[in-house]
């Protein structure tokens, strides 16, 4: 095994780096979400750390390469992905409420967490090369073999992260693995530095069993659960609804709740899932209808307990999210709730069923917009999904008019360009274009104008909302070629 050390340390570190930059993800999410900003911010500190890293080990290696030094760096890589975890939540959430510009936590906090261990880890490849090259006849073959063994590591450490170790392990977990992982590689290149990895494990070790003992205990004090899932990181937690002064239990994905119930009842937290009740306006006679976005699934119990004889169709891409609401938020079998863990474009693309109503909480959050199910081709997928007289209801936090306002209008010309009728309804300040908040956003299938007063004075109070101001067609239709949503998404913060 000693004769391939630099064969294995730099296959080891190649992975450790992809693993380490995808866990970053979790790490960021809760503060700062997962957005085109914030993977690009992200892969950029990486890459920038691993060249600048690739420049100095190059230029250390020349000067007096050795084995014992080689296993020193990968040892300061061990520390500082330890330091990592240590920091990390303090630091995001003090940053968090210490700035308000979003780019400035971002870059800042990115380059804190990630930049050091990811420079370290690229001084490795071109330290260990200089140590592998015996003559000049054989340098490219070498130099090949090394970064292929280095890159195929990467490949490796991707679907592990991606496919296992991210949905199998917490954040902090899988950090302190990696780092105890190249705590263990130092020792295995040189036995010189014995006792300082041996040192080293023991305090990674008892700082991981130790932490992990004190979080359980917080966490079980608290009723705060902390889940990776294959698609995000998910806490659970149970606070005070600051209108109601009522307990609530909150599902928070990125940096704000996705879903929340009221541990006494199910009547519905947010003021905008009040709005759905529009459906019984625009379609009184709707029976069969669509959730795209399950989170916590407090609207579908809702809706089957006021609607007894209507059947729901709740599209969640997230298995784990629909057995965390089972568990955690009163989740139950019903023979009208059927649920499909799927892409919601991609169900749209597939579904030969028609709905009466479709409603999209998909796209909840400013922080992450799946962009894919804003364009004009899934427009088209709900419209095509929809019986003869179906309406969408969906909801999109943003402002209508300024930069604000940018999503919510590129949105609403997307919608006309395919359905006849198009309603928006300001849920928090009916008359405040500017101020980022919920809106319902209203389309009809049918060409029969729809009339925008009601007998019943809740849905006549809901119906007041409506925008009468024309809204600007100063931005271009969302394509599957062309949507900048993640851009003006930013803008509304």
């Amino acid at each position: 095994m000693q004769k391939y050390v630099l064969e294995i340390t730099v296959f080891v570190c190649g992975a450790i780096v992809m693993i380490f930059e995808l866990v970053g993800s979790r790490v960021l999410g809760p503060y700062l979400g997962t957005s085109t900003f914030v993977w690009t911010t992200l892969i950029g500190v990486v890459m920038g750390s691993l060249s600048l890293g690739y420049y100095i080990g190059g230029r250390l290696a020349d000067k007096k390469a050795s084995l014992r030094k080689l296993s020193i760096i990968v040892f300061g890589a061990s520390i500082c992905i330890f330091s990592t975890f240590l920091i990390m939540d303090i630091l995001l959430f003090s940053m968090s409420g210490f700035f308000e510009n979003t780019t400035i936590i971002l870059l800042s906090s990115a380059t804190i967490l990630f930049a050091p261990a990811s420079f370290l880890l690229g001084m490795i490849s071109p330290y260990a090369a200089k140590l592998k090259l015996k003559n000049l006849k054989t340098l490219g073959t070498t130099i090949g073999n090394l970064y292929a063994l280095s890159t195929m590591g990467s490949i490796i450490g991707t679907f592990l992260a991606g496919f296992y170790l991210i949905p199998t392990f917490g954040t902090g977990t899988l950090l302190v693995l990696i780092a105890l992982s190249l705590a263990i590689l130092s020792l295995f290149i040189s036995f010189e530095k014995f006792m300082a990895a041996k040192v080293m494990i023991a305090i990674l070790l008892s700082a991981t069993l130790f932490s992990s003992d004190i979080t359980t205990k917080i966490y079980a004090e608290n009723n705060l659960v902390d889940v990776n899932t294959q698609y995000s990181r998910v806490w659970i937690f149970d606070a005070e609804d600051a209108e109601t002064k009522k307990e609530v239990r909150n599902l928070k994905i990125d940096k704000k709740n996705s879903s929340s119930m009221f541990l006494k009842s199910d009547e519905l937290v947010y003021e905008y899932t009040k709005f759905y009740e529009l459906a019984s306006h625009f379609n009184p006679d709707f029976e069969k209808t669509l959730l795209l976005g399950g989170a916590a699934y407090s609207y579908p119990k809702y809706y089957l307990e006021k609607h007894p004889d209507a059947k729901m169709d709740v599209v969640e891409i997230d298995p784990r999210l629909t057995g965390l609401a089972k568990k955690h938020f009163r989740l139950k079998e019903n023979e009208n709730l059927r649920i499909f863990h799927e892409d919601a474009r991609i169900f749209l693309n597939r579904t030969k069923d028609r709905y009466d109503v479709i409603f999209g909480d998909a796209f909840g959050s400013q922080y992450s917009v799946p962009f894919h199910l804003t364009t004009k081709e899934a427009v088209q997928g709900n419209y095509d999904a929809l019986n003869e007289n179906g309406v969408v209801i969906a909801n999109i936090i943003s402002g209508i008019e300024g930069k604000r306002g940018k999503f919510l209008r590129a949105e609403y010309l997307t919608y006309k360009s395919i359905f006849p009728q198009v309603y928006i309804f300001p849920v928090q300040s009916k008359d405040d274009g500017n101020s980022l908040q919920n809106i319902i956003l209203v389309a009809l299938k049918s060409k029969n104008r729809a009339t925008l007063k009601s007998d019943d004075p809740v849905l006549q109070e809901y119906l007041s909302h409506v925008w009468k101001k024309k809204i600007a067609a100063d931005v271009p239709i969302l394509t599957d070629d062309y949507a900048p949503v993640a851009h003006y998404a930013r803008q509304t913060r």
